[in-house]
C-alpha cells in the first residue's frame, strides 16, 4: 500500500474509532495496523506460511478472535502482548478495517482431482451449513474461500488434535475421523474456491 493510501486508511480508521467511542488517534490505529501487516500482509493478504489472511473475513469473527487473543484465551506466541491495552472499540475498528478489504488469494496451481475430492468431502461434512454454501463465512464463522491452503490444513489439523485452544470446539467434532488425505483435499478445495 502506498503512503497516501495508508494515510487515507488511517483517517478512515480514526473516523471508525470515533464512531465506536474510542479515544485512539489515527496514529495509534495506523501503528496497530502496521503491526498486523508485518505478518498478515499488506491489505490483510498473507504471504507467510501458516499465517491467515484477514481480508474479507466476517467482522464479528475478527472481533471475537482479537478479544480472545487479547484476553489470553487464544494463545498465539507471535501475538503475545500485541493487543495488551487495546480497547474493545479499537479492536472493532481494526475488525471493520480488515473485513472491508478485498481478499486476494495467493496464486497457486490448482489440482483438479484434489479440488474435486476436497469439494466432495466438504459437502459430505456439511461445511457450508455454518460457513455458508459459498464458504464466505458469517458472523463468528470464518471465511474459508480463498484462505491460504497451508493455513487451512494447519488449522484443521489443530482442531483434530485438540490443539485449537480458544476456538470453536464444534470444529473438533466436525473433523473427527476425517483422514489426513481428505483434510489436504479440503484445504486445496477451499483455498481455490472463489467467492465474492
Amino acid at each position: 500500500m502506498t503512503r497516501p493510501t495508508w494515510t487515507r486508511s488511517a483517517t478512515a480508521l480514526l473516523a471508525l474509532s470515533c464512531w465506536a467511542g474510542a479515544p485512539a488517534s489515527a496514529q495509534d490505529l495506523a501503528a496497530r495496523l502496521q503491526s498486523c501487516v508485518a505478518c498478515h500482509g499488506m491489505g490483510g493478504n498473507s504471504t507467510l506460511p501458516n499465517i491467515p489472511s484477514l481480508a474479507a473475513q466476517p467482522r464479528v469473527f475478527i472481533e471475537n478472535q482479537l478479544v480472545m487473543i487479547r484476553e489470553g484465551l487464544r494463545e498465539i506466541p507471535a501475538m503475545k502482548g500485541q493487543l495488551d491495552g487495546v480497547s474493545d472499540a479499537e479492536l472493532s475498528a481494526m475488525a471493520r478495517h480488515f473485513a472491508a478489504l478485498p481478499l486476494k488469494p495467493a496464486p497457486a496451481a490448482k489440482n483438479d482431482a484434489l479440488f474435486a475430492q476436497g469439494q466432495k468431502v466438504s459437502e459430505a461434512s456439511r461445511c457450508g451449513s455454518c460457513h455458508l454454501p459459498s464458504y464466505v463465512g458469517r458472523e463468528q464463522m470464518p471465511r474459508l474461500a480463498g484462505q491460504r491452503e497451508d493455513y487451512l490444513l494447519h488449522s484443521m489439523r489443530q482442531f483434530q488434535n485438540n490443539q485449537a485452544t480458544g476456538r470453536d470446539t464444534i470444529m473438533a467434532a466436525s473433523l473427527y475421523g476425517i483422514a489426513d488425505a481428505d483434510l489436504r483435499a479440503m484445504a486445496h478445495f477451499l483455498a481455490h474456491t472463489t467467492a465474492p
